[in-house]
């Protein structure tokens, strides 16, 4: 199929690509394969593909399947979102899949920019381009369609730090981009997480500006800080002091344009005392939270407690399962353990996005009429990790992520 071009988007029109003839991705043409190498016919290799597109919520229909074989198909967009997984076709069999993808750059406006870190600059999240991810023990794939999104469907805003964020290599990840395969496509999700991040320098760096740029009445900001807030010292600092202020900034902001604050607890860090119970390691910081929701009727996820009660019922050692713990080697250039009690793997990741869509379950009845149907969730009984499947992504990043 022909290319796109950036007008032909801001004309709501929709482009659909044939992925058998396709070219590599360029700046001319503006779509194509992209990242990894082009796969080859019948290839069962992960593989890329991106197209130009200005900011926005887009509609991505895949057509999943091959006249020629088998396949079993994931799906994840930008930084490893993830929208659809190990789907399996029969040979000349094809499925249809729809989901809305968020596509932002750092420009603001004319004058102003978010201010990324160096790390950022050459992630997804923060490009002119909208990139597919098709992975999965056979990926196959006909055909994309991209289109924008009505403009009644919500968005749900993220800001966060590193438990939130988009992660984009292997064997890290967030809640935030697992919670995108919990939606159809009336919402979309626009995480503006990032690694580090305390509530008032994601305020200085431009990035709340950002998403208030984009939101709508009836969109939603979710605010899940304090990991980094609570090392903040030095006079006004403080979980009743600084950082009650900030979320009280993130909160009226969002009311201002008719969109919906909601407050979530930080996760626990996997600390146990010697009784296998979770330490207390935020000090004052989840209940300051709990008491700026109560003052400002704003709803709370209650994160701390539901990933306390997630640990404590994974037990002690299992529980690193859910967490950053590899031997040396199990990933290109690891030549030390990885041994990290804050930020999660895959199967993690997914077992916190759980906790976050029964909170939503709970405490936002609008936005859990979006949900799509799925089993309810008792954080007492996690998922087994034996029966979590993740398809790995090409890249892997042996640094830890900003922030603990």
């Amino acid at each position: 199929m022909m290319g796109i071009a950036t007008s032909a988007f801001a004309q709501q029109e929709a482009r659909t690509y044939q992925l058998a003839d396709a070219p590599r991705y360029s700046e001319e043409t503006g779509y194509g394969y992209d990242l990894a190498p082009t796969p080859e016919k019948e290839s069962t290799a992960p593989f890329f593909f991106s197209v130009r597109v200005p900011d926005g919520n887009y509609k991505v229909t895949v057509r999943l399947g091959s006249k020629k074989r088998a396949g079993n198909t994931t799906v994840r967009a930008e930084s490893r979102r993830l929208f659809i997984s190990n789907l399996t076709t029969k040979k000349k069999e094809f499925v249809e899949h729809s989901f809305l993808v968020n596509k932002r750059n750092t420009r603001i406006n004319d004058k102003e920019v978010v201010r990324i870190k160096a790390r950022e600059k050459n992630k997804l999240n923060w490009d002119d381009k909208l990139t597919l991810e098709f992975n999965g023990t056979a990926p196959a794939c006909e055909s994309i369609t991209i289109e924008p999104a009505d403009p009644s469907v919500v968005t749900v805003f993220l800001c966060g730090n590193s438990t939130v964020v988009d992660q984009d290599n292997e064997p890290w990840a967030s809640w935030g981009q697992m919670i995108t395969s919990f939606f159809g496509d009336k919402v979309c999700v626009a995480n503006y997480a990032e690694s580090g991040e305390s509530a008032n320098s994601f305020i200085a760096a431009g990035r709340l500006k950002k998403a208030l740029s984009q939101m709508k009445a009836g969109d939603y900001l979710f605010m899940e800080f304090g990991h980094n807030d609570q090392k903040q010292k030095g006079p006004g600092k403080g979980a009743y002091y600084s950082f009650m202020t900030s979320l009280k900034t993130f909160i009226d902001e969002a009311r201002l344009r008719g969109a919906h604050p909601v407050l979530v607890t930080p996760t626990q860090r996997r600390s146990f005392d010697g009784n296998g119970r979770i330490r207390d390691t935020h000090a004052d910081y989840p209940e300051a939270m709990r008491w700026l929701a109560a003052k400002e009727n704003v709803p709370l996820i209650d994160l701390n407690e539901m990933t306390r009660t997630l640990y404590e019922a994974m037990g002690v050692e299992p529980s690193k399962r859910a967490f950053v713990h590899y031997p040396a080697g199990t990933y290109p250039g690891q030549d030390k353990e990885l041994a990290d009690n804050t930020h999660f793997n895959p199967y993690g990741a997914y077992e916190i996005a759980r906790c976050i869509v029964e909170g939503i379950r709970l405490q936002v009845p609008a936005l859990a009429h979006f949900l799509k149907p799925v089993e309810r969730f008792d954080p007492a009984c996690p998922d087994n990790p034996d029966t979590f499947h993740w398809d790995n992504s090409p890249f892997t990043e042996i640094e830890k992520p900003d922030g603990n």
